[in-house]
């Protein structure tokens, strides 16, 4: 990579579960290298940095010398409380060690947690205080013990991706297991090639992604695009590199490592678009026809019941949805004036007749345009 990331002055930074786990399980010869380099960073470039780590199922799965990783929720969180200290305790040591005077503070969170406006901008103010201490370097995690299947993040990046937005930060790194986005999968393709810089996450772009699993993590490259374009429509840059490399973070930012750069847009979200199309849990989806998807992209309008052809999933009045087209494409999300049973009974009608199919009608727009975030509009 040749852009230079120097004008950085807050980082965030993701560490993957493939960079703690080794042959005979947790393993933190990497993630120690790591900590050496942002401790450096920190001091020498005064940079406000927050780590968010996977690891706490794949080092309780290490405790409990489990070789497969837990499909039931309550033994996923079982293993996740016991791998979360020792998680912690390791990332504590290591900047004890090697920070020359810097702390930790864990930072647990569930989406739940930013479903609410006033939650949501109290964990931005409390890791901004962090910040100001001036010596304390945040590490972020989802709160698994308590999290449902229904509530979660689901991937460490996209929870990267999220508080980064809610920060201001300038620049997110994620370090995985590989270099960055192929144009095609490298694992069974030995010709793929690496694509170093990344303008827009276009359906061209996420056709590229090959989700890969394994027994100690979750996601792929398709959980890495979805950061991107979270941390894209915020205004910030995006790095996907190999956590394995020497010094990966300092040459990330100098523009000295093979890696990939996604850009940020031209205009970023104001925060509380963020907050609704990033920071709160979608409960379901709300599909339009193409009149109705012409009007919400082209025309800036708001959705009004006569262009909804279906709904999926239950929902109350307030939910964040998903708003999808003709073809089951995402082109947004909003918060919605009506319950999912209601809007199933107002589907396809004029928004003068509300009244008469309801009893009341409190709103014409399911969902009004200043609720709404249509991924277009940052292109």
């Amino acid at each position: 990579m040749n852009t230079s990331l120097t004008d950085v002055r807050t980082l965030v930074v993701k560490i993957g579960t493939s960079l703690l786990s080794g042959e005979q399980g947790f393993d933190g010869r990497i993630v120690e290298e790591i900590v050496k380099d942002l401790g450096a960073l920190k001091h020498e470039r005064g940079l406000n940095i927050l780590m968010v780590s996977s690891g706490a199922i794949g080092c309780g799965m290490d405790i409990l010398a489990m070789k497969q990783r837990p499909r039931l929720l309550p033994l996923k969180q079982a293993v996740a409380a016991v791998g979360q200290s020792r998680l912690m305790h390791y990332y504590e040591t290591l900047f004890q060690v090697y920070g020359n005077g810097l702390k930790t503070a864990q930072v647990l969170l569930s989406p739940h947690e930013l479903d609410r406006r006033e939650t949501y901008l109290n964990v931005r103010n409390t890791i901004r205080t962090l910040f100001d201490l001036g010596v304390v370097i945040p590490i972020v995690n989802e709160n698994d013990p308590v999290a449902t299947d229904e509530l979660k993040f689901g991937d460490n990046d996209t929870l990267a991706a999220r508080v980064a937005a809610k920060i201001d930060a300038d620049l997110l790194i994620i370090l995985s297991d590989i270099k960055g986005l192929y144009d095609k999968n490298p694992a069974r393709h030995p010709d793929a090639q690496l694509i170093e810089q990344v303008e827009r996450i276009t359906a061209k772009v996420e056709a590229l992604a090959e989700d890969t699993l394994t027994e100690t993590t979750t996601g792929g490259m398709r959980t890495k695009l979805e950061a991107a374009r979270i941390a894209c429509n915020s205004g910030m840059r995006m790095v996907i590199a190999d956590g394995r490399a020497e010094h990966v973070v300092r040459r990330v930012l100098d523009g000295k490592i093979s890696c990939t750069l996604f850009g940020a847009t031209a205009a970023a979200m104001p925060h509380r678009k963020r907050w609704i199309a990033f920071g709160r849990a979608t409960r379901g989806a709300i599909q339009i026809d193409e009149g109705a998807r012409h009007a919400l992209m082209d025309h800036g309008r708001s959705l009004l019941p006569a262009g909804i052809t279906q709904v999926s999933d239950c929902f109350d009045m307030g939910a964040a949805v998903r708003i999808v087209d003709a073809k089951g494409r995402d082109i947004g999300c909003g918060l919605t004036n009506y319950s999912s049973e209601e809007i199933m009974r107002i589907k396809g009608c004029k928004s003068g007749e509300i009244q008469a199919i309801l009893g009341s009608k409190d709103f014409d727009e399911v969902i009004h345009r200043d609720n709404m975030v249509l991924w277009s509009e940052n292109p």
